[in-house]
């Protein structure tokens, strides 16, 4: 028997569990979504450990998506770094599409070579895989047979789940029962839009997909559900707080005698103890927890902070929230001024201030907060852009064909030489016969990829045009992470913390906006987000008090809430027309984006609008001054 205390050693978070009563399975919430893979990989590792004590073999159900990555590094850490024995582990991971070619970019064969199997050492013939490359009638008499090599390796020990938006669990999608067990299943119409990105496009993603059943799940001694992300938060609380459903698969695991859902802050955003805790539990009545449940109050009741009665607070279980206060309209007074006081105008803003705008993709900017951007140019700021990544993976090729056909029917113009239309009519014809064999998800040629994010920088300066700036305040910074060609990127490295570094130290801004929705389903906004986090903590030792001030904007897919915003950005019409007519020059994300995100069939400019209009309504339904529409940020001084 070998030891390693290091390996073994669980590290956790200090959990409450107070106000849990409406949840019905255990569920453990971390600040810090790295520490949550860390202590999903150290049970994985003391029940291998457990399992070789008594001579036996540890069987882990495993499953794919960005999630588990995590577990997996850990994993492949404490193998390499601290000699974690993986030898006697076998594994059977959960679904697989269907059809599908394992050397696939897509399959779920490669995902677990490339993310883990390859750099461990768990013998070949101890993993287990869904099979998408078999013959339709060979698939029936497949899945039977994992079911009994499941039950032939004395059934799964420790099974890890991630869960979609859907509520499914492996490929279970609403509807599943509780006696499936492996088998063919129809993808549901969510699940394909969700993995659109990953096939460039819904129509790409295969129809089906093999899955081990509910029954299966259910069957594995112990179950962890993993989520993280705020876009994870709806379905959580449906899982967890809801009787077991069809319509939410992941329900069904509140019947297993030993399951527990980990999550970080914002996947648990909808939990009744985390969104509202004053419902299940005695709470210490802070100026922000106060704030946040008297404009609960207001929504609930349809009436303006100011028309509050106290009976209102009573009728509604807020009577604690009245006793720590002196009395009711010192209470509302206090919330109505305090959000008065976040609603800034334009001659309220910087001036004459150096400034960066940290933009993910070539279109985050004015999408996310061209109101903002408009105003701190009228205000005569130094303001730079800094596009953090060229976007050309959400380029179509159509649009790659229309420019070709520009550059042909514009060579007449240019009175170029023979020879160079020669050359150039020679490297179009190359790129269209790649274009023209190229097959759903291939990656690109370094040359199209170039073209690609050629096009995404055109647009991006013919953006920001419309708010007054030009090419000399745009930075396209290609961070090396993103240049896969892949919709998976490579880990944030030092190289790009280097170049965010790089241009801290060169313009020394005194404000910085950074994409702050962790919800960004692609992951690039997240990825982002962290290198700016490690650049700035390297500037500030240089800098210190000099640092700039952070603003954190939010995306396409969701605004701050009322509660959280440190700072509302008044609207008018006008404004919010320049705003779409920036967001309207990424000709190439318009009408039909490559990555739109599932649930959401508006445009991105459609969506910029509506969320812009609905933040100025939610302040004007509180008593607040009434604007066409409204961004919303957070200030903070560290990330």
């Amino acid at each position: 028997m070998s030891t390693r205390p290091a390996t073994l050693k669980v590290e956790s978070e200090v959990q409450s569990f107070e106000g849990t009563q409406r949840e019905r399975v255990p569920v453990l919430i971390f600040d810090d979504p790295g520490l949550m893979s860390l202590q999903v990989a150290r049970r994985v590792a003391n029940l291998v450990e457990e399992r070789r004590v008594v001579g036996k073999k540890a069987v882990l159900g495993l499953p794919t998506g960005s999630t588990p990555i995590g577990v997996y590094g850990h994993l492949i850490r404490m193998h390499r770094q601290e000699g974690l024995d993986l030898s006697n582990v076998v594994t059977f991971n959960l679904d697989e599409y269907f059809p599908m070619d394992p050397a696939s970019l897509q399959s779920y064969h490669r995902f677990m070579r490339e993310n883990f199997f390859d750099h461990v050492n768990i013998p070949e013939s101890q993993i287990h895989i869904p099979r998408g490359n078999l013959a339709r009638t060979d698939v029936e008499t497949f899945c039977l047979q994992y079911e009994h090599a499941i039950q032939k390796a004395g059934g799964i020990d420790l099974l890890l789940l991630g869960i979609g938006r859907s509520g499914h669990i492996g490929f279970n999608e609403p509807g599943s029962n509780l006696t499936t067990r492996t088998r063919l299943i129809v993808l549901d119409e969510i699940t394909k839009k969700d993995a659109a990105s990953d096939f460039f496009g819904e129509e790409n993603v295969p129809r089906e997909a093999i899955t081990m059943g509910v029954g299966t799940i259910l069957d594995a001694r112990e179950i962890i559900l993993l989520a993280t992300g705020e876009h994870k938060a709806p379905i959580i609380r449906r899982a967890v707080e809801e009787e077991p459903n069809k319509e939410v698969t992941a329900s069904f695991l509140q019947l297993h005698r030993d399951v527990s859902f980990y999550v970080d802050r914002a996947a648990a955003g909808a939990l009744t103890r985390e969104k509202t805790p004053w419902l299940v539990q005695t709470v210490r009545w802070t100026r922000e927890l106060s704030k946040r449940a008297v404009i609960w109050l207001s929504q609930q009741t349809g009436k303006a902070l100011m028309r509050l009665e106290e009976g209102d607070f009573h009728r509604y279980h807020l009577h604690e929230l009245l006793q720590a206060w002196p009395d009711t309209d010192s209470l509302l007074r206090e919330v109505f001024e305090d959000l008065r006081g976040r609603i800034r105008y334009q001659d309220q803003l910087l001036k004459g201030e150096k400034v960066i705008l940290f933009s993910p993709h070539p279109d985050d900017d004015v999408i996310s907060m061209g109101g903002m951007l408009d105003k701190l140019v009228q205000n005569r700021n130094d303001v730079t852009v800094a596009y953090m990544t060229n976007g050309s993976v959400a380029v179509f090729d159509s649009d790659v064909r229309r420019y070709l056909h520009f550059m042909e029917l514009g060579m007449p113009a240019w009175d170029l030489p023979k020879k160079t239309v020669a050359d150039l009519q020679k490297r179009y014809a190359e790129i269209r016969a790649f274009l023209d064999t190229k097959r759903p998800g291939e990656v690109d040629t370094g040359t199209v990829q170039q073209i690609k994010a050629y096009i995404r920088y055109a647009e991006a300066i013919a953006g920001i045009e419309v708010m007054g700036l030009g090419s000399s305040h745009a930075r396209f910074l290609d961070m090396p992470f993103y240049r896969t060609g892949r919709v998976k990127k490579d880990p944030i490295g030092p190289e790009d913390v280097a170049i965010v570094r790089g241009l801290l130290s060169e313009l020394q801004p005194s404000h910085i906006f950074v994409a702050g929705d962790l919800s960004d389903p692609h992951g690039t906004h997240r990825m982002c987000y962290q290198a700016i986090a490690l650049a700035l903590e390297e500037y500030r030792t240089e800098v210190g008090e000099r640092a700039p001030l952070v603003w954190l904007y939010r995306g396409a897919w969701q605004e701050w809430e009322i509660d959280r915003a440190d700072v509302f950005i008044p609207m008018s019409k006008a404004n919010l027309n320049r705003k779409i007519e920036a967001i309207f020059k990424h000709e190439s994300q318009k009408d039909r984006a490559m990555f739109p995100g599932a649930y959401d069939s508006r445009e991105f400019w459609e969506r910029a609008r509506d969320r812009n209009t609905q933040t100025a309504e939610a302040l004007n339904a509180l008593g607040l001054p009434e604007f066409y529409a409204a961004e919303a940020y957070v200030c903070v001084r560290s990330m």
